[in-house]
């Protein structure tokens, strides 16, 4: 966890916004081919990431709905936990940080109660003591909460867009028309998103 909360740090300064338009244009092209030759010709399919090919592979190896929608169900599941669990050993680093700048803090006063018979030393240990704290703040408030507001948004950003991978695979399983599986995808987004769609 300790390791990968460094890769999810990393996340958190990339885009996060995953393309759902782009998905939903994808899946209705499936879709149509499913319609017309069947499911097996979606075998070798191009699909934009790992997760929708592993679920147009179910649907190509003949998984019957229920078993598709609860194998990708469970990865989902399996991708929050990972991604809590790096977001809460960034969240340590949040309690830690402001403990650390006071742990400076008393040193920092250790110092100058030791050097009060020295007035030229008080103000450089009073400079330690405020700046540490100081630091510990900075540290916590402006980097790494802000780190784990963003990758909080990619969570729940990647659970949206797999979430309507599940949705669409669902609907070809059930054989629903491309058209149908559009409108429901396309409830998904923003209105101004379902706009471009509701124009088709």
């Amino acid at each position: 966890v300790f390791l990968g909360s460094f890769g999810a740090m990393a996340k958190a300064f990339m885009p996060s916004n995953k393309p759902k338009e782009a998905l939903i244009e994808r899946m209705v092209e499936l879709a149509g081919i499913a319609r017309k030759d069947g499911m097996m010709a979606l075998e070798g399919q191009e699909v934009p990431d790992k997760f929708f090919g592993k679920g147009l592979q179910l649907l190509v190896d003949g998984a019957d709905e229920s078993k598709l929608v609860k194998q990708l169900n469970q990865e989902i599941k399996a991708m929050k936990a990972r991604h809590e669990a790096n977001q809460n050993a960034i969240k340590g680093w949040v309690d830690l940080a402001p403990a650390m700048g006071m742990i400076g803090t008393l040193i920092g006063l250790v110092l100058m109660l030791g050097n009060m018979a020295d007035p030229k030393a008080i103000g450089p240990a009073m400079a330690v003591a405020l700046l540490t704290t100081l630091y510990g703040a900075f540290i916590a408030n402006v980097l790494f909460m802000p780190m784990v507001a963003k990758l909080e948004y990619y969570t729940s950003d990647e659970v949206v867009y797999r979430e309507m991978v599940v949705e669409g695979l669902r609907n070809i399983a059930r054989g629903e028309s491309p058209r149908n599986i559009q409108d429901q995808m396309a409830s998904n987004l923003a209105p101004s998103a379902q706009a471009k769609f509701d124009a088709a």
